[in-house]
């Protein structure tokens, strides 16, 4: 797109139309810039007279109000004042008595000791067809400081590779490792009982 310019482009001269019969003659430029001006003779005086007249009235106005505030006086004077120290007043004495009979008061609970099952636990993380995988995972466990062992098996579909950490007296205590190994991603674990 062309860029035109705007600013240097701006109105044509007029052209001037020649004097003819019934025509009157044009005006000079001088005569113009003499006819569009205004009348500055009066017209300052008139504004700062009628400046001065609403200064003097705004003025007297405030005058006439200023006899009319009504006294708040007593207002004022009603504020409390702030007490010192010497005027505080005494601390109230306590009334509460859970202070003196919380601790004579026991509550008993029975605790159901946990039964010592004779099961153990066992936890596999994984397992693979090459015994390569199985010793990768083995040492990403390792660096959580647990120990994990790598159990071959033979079963109808082949070889397999198993990946397993334990015994575990309870699955808790198993729980524990699998929340331990879930935080570096290692979340396929599962909790079984010990038969090896």
């Amino acid at each position: 797109m062309a860029q035109r310019d705007y600013v240097s482009r701006g109105r044509s001269p007029q052209k001037k139309k020649p004097a003819g019969k019934g025509r009157k003659p044009a005006r000079s430029a001088q005569s113009n810039a003499q006819s569009n001006a205004p009348v500055s003779g009066k017209l300052p005086i008139v504004r700062l007279v009628g400046v001065f007249a609403l200064v003097i009235g705004f003025g007297a106005f405030l005058w006439s109000i200023k006899d009319n505030v009504e006294d708040d006086v007593d207002t004022q004077a009603s504020r409390p004042v702030a007490p010192t120290e010497e005027t505080l007043p005494e601390l109230p004495e306590e009334e509460w008595e859970y202070i003196k009979t919380l601790p004579g008061y026991e509550v008993e609970v029975e605790v159901k000791e946990q039964e010592k099952s004779d099961k153990r636990y066992l936890m596999q993380c994984a397992s693979f067809r090459t015994r390569a995988q199985a010793e990768e995972m083995k040492a990403k466990i390792a660096f959580q400081g647990l120990e994990a062992l790598i159990r071959h098996s033979t079963g109808s579909n082949g070889d397999w590779f198993r990946v397993i950490l334990g015994p575990y007296e309870s699955k808790r205590d198993a729980e524990k490792v699998k929340h331990s190994l879930r935080k570096v991603n290692i979340a396929t674990c599962q909790i079984w009982y010990w038969n090896l």
